[in-house]
């Protein structure tokens, strides 16, 4: 059989004390031991992908593709085993120890070698019955996207691995419960500790209205708003029956963010008049009592439960924008010394907003910092094809077949570890529907992330796009409408580009130009803006206008008009970009 070579997540699992439950009760422990599998650990491992590679009588080795569907699996079987083996004596009981890993491994057939597997075995011995022990890369890995904590067991010398590893327990107990009414002073618990990512609780909306039965309207806003923001994978959102345990109280944000252990808190109130409602709604840093945003949204109760669904994703859609940009800041204060994947890929998104070419690289210099502290960090592998797409469609590179190439593998790389994160998604749909033929898949996984995430207003921007190469302009202009709706604070200036490009192609030539010139002026440095103002411009007979546009081009980028654009599906709209473009260089076909 062939082999192959990969990097994988790898978990070793065995039965603690098995020879003894053996020798007690050897027809027992073998039909629990079946029970659990079948009832327990074989669904587990199903739900979050992983593939048994073998059995060893009271042992388990498994892979996965993804870091975090391994150590979610592990939490989850080790939970529930613990609440099986709650009314067993515990002679009897069966426990499972676990060691997680991520390392390179070799396949042969359907078994797996390598150092990797031996550190998963050897992490495996180190647990205590009940428990789960992983590498150092497997907790700089997990720990900006589960709320799990870990204790930092050392480095421990293990049989036959020549250098010492670094061990982290995963802390599996329950956080107190909290259920009953918010205590302050001297009877308050101490605070829980933040999440490893960003971490919100959305407070029930007071009902301004005097009227009783406003407040089942007021409470099913908050519901779809905690649902909404669910969606975004990146967040950490407690849940409604936590933040309801302060309905009808005065809070104090700084002590609701202590007692559930989380940074941002959004509160809001619900305000009707005739058959009008007003809601509002406040975004507050729970650490430092700064307001980050706050807006209102006015509609009618006419059609009550449809603008519960509207202000629940336009409240989502505004809120992940405002909250990436809190983090960013955040990150940006931390010494350079004690930066993780996921700061370094906060700061490389902060470098996507000049939209010039040596932030574009220092973008892409500071992602791959981030993809090798983490090799399977999905974002930053995601975010470096978009990066690669741009320098590709600006010229920004001596080698236009090499960055299409690892553009389509970042891609490729990034949706194996994260194919069900919508922001993953929206930037490989993005990516490879530039780069590559197949835009019906392109728009497929577009489409897929907006199912997870229908607030996302980043996906409605790459949607957009997509349907611009599948030669669908109105439909394009819609999605970026839809985009700007959902974020209408952010300062993309490449949605006005983008909703430029859209008029161009559906021969609106001056609200084209209108649009494009706004797009210049927050950001002058970017190239494709101005070969598509030059072939409006053309279009509309304004060959001076267009020319001056194209010697501004030239002080950006060599690349006036591309002789590639296949990624226009549409020939004839293909067509009306090169001609426009030809005629506004001087150029003959």
């Amino acid at each position: 059989m062939s082999q192959t070579r990969r990097l994988a997540a790898i978990l070793a699992a065995d039965v603690a004390g098995y020879s003894r439950l053996m020798g007690a009760d050897e027809e027992g422990t073998l039909a629990a031991l079946k029970a659990i599998r079948r009832e327990l650990a074989d669904p587990k491992i199903k739900e979050h992908r992983g593939r048994i590679v073998k059995t060893t009588g009271d042992g388990l080795l498994l892979e996965f593709a993804s870091v975090v569907d391994a150590v979610r699996c592990a939490v989850e079987v080790q939970r529930e085993l613990a609440e099986r083996n709650a009314d067993v004596p515990p002679d009897r009981r069966i426990e499972l120890r676990m060691g997680i890993n991520v390392g390179d491994i070799i396949k042969d057939g359907r078994d797996i070698y390598g150092d990797g597997v031996n550190v998963a075995a050897r992490l495996e011995a180190l647990a205590e019955p009940g428990g789960i022990c992983v590498s150092r890369v497997v907790r700089d890995q997990v720990r900006d996207k589960l709320a799990f904590s870990f204790e930092d067991m050392g480095e421990q010398q293990v049989k036959n691995i020549a250098r010492p590893i670094r061990v982290h327990r995963i802390l599996l107990g329950e956080r107190r419960d909290r259920s009953k009414t918010p205590m302050s002073g001297s009877q308050q618990d101490s605070p829980l500790a933040l999440p490893d990512k960003p971490s919100i609780a959305v407070l029930p909306f007071q009902n301004m209205s005097g009227d009783s039965e406003q407040e089942y309207f007021a409470d099913g806003m908050v519901e779809e708003i905690i649902t909404a923001l669910s969606r975004i994978k990146w967040l950490f959102v407690i849940a409604r029956n936590s933040s309801f345990t302060y309905k009808g109280q005065a809070v104090d944000v700084k002590q609701v963010g202590r007692e559930l252990g989380v940074r941002y808190v959004l509160e809001g109130s619900v305000r009707k008049a005739d058959q009008r409602v007003r809601i509002t709604g406040q975004l507050i840093d729970a650490v430092s009592g700064n307001h980050i945003w706050a807006d209102r949204f006015d509609g009618s109760l006419k059609d009550i439960f449809e603008l519960q669904d509207r202000v629940a994703v336009s409240v989502a859609g505004v809120i992940e924008p405002t909250l990436q940009a809190a983090e960013i800041r955040r990150s940006s204060e931390r010494a350079t010394s004690d930066l993780t994947a996921y700061d370094l890929y906060l700061r490389a998104l902060a470098l996507l907003r000049a939209g010039e070419k040596e932030q574009y690289l220092k973008c892409l210099d500071t992602l791959r910092q981030a993809t090798e502290y983490d090799p399977l960090y999905g974002p930053a592998l995601a975010v470096a094809a978009f990066v690669h797409q741009v320098l590709h469609v600006s010229g920004w590179t001596n080698d236009a077949s090499a960055t299409r190439r690892e553009g389509v593998q970042l891609a490729r790389r990034a949706l194996q570890v994260a194919a069900d994160d919508p922001g993953v998604l929206g930037n490989v749909a993005y990516a490879l529907g530039y780069f590559e033929e197949d835009i019906d898949f392109a728009i497929e996984l577009i489409d897929r992330a907006l199912a997870l995430n229908p607030s996302f207003a980043q996906g409605w921007y790459g949607s957009g796009w997509l349907r611009l190469w599948a030669g669908q302009p109105e439909l394009g202009i819609s999605h970026f409408e839809t985009s700007l709706r959902l974020s209408p604070h952010a300062r993309r200036s490449p949605i006005f580009m983008s909703i430029g490009v859209g008029y161009f192609f559906a021969r609106r030539f001056d609200d084209g130009a209108t649009m494009l010139l706004r797009s210049l002026q927050e950001h002058p440095g970017f190239a494709p803006t101005y070969r598509f103002l030059a072939a409006c411009y053309a279009h509309m007979g304004r060959l001076d206008d267009a020319r001056k546009i194209v010697q501004r081009l030239q002080a950006i980028t060599p690349l006036i008009v591309p002789r590639n654009a296949t990624h226009w599906r549409n020939p004839d709209l293909r067509e009306l970009y090169l001609s426009g473009l030809r005629s506004a260089a001087g150029e003959t076909k």
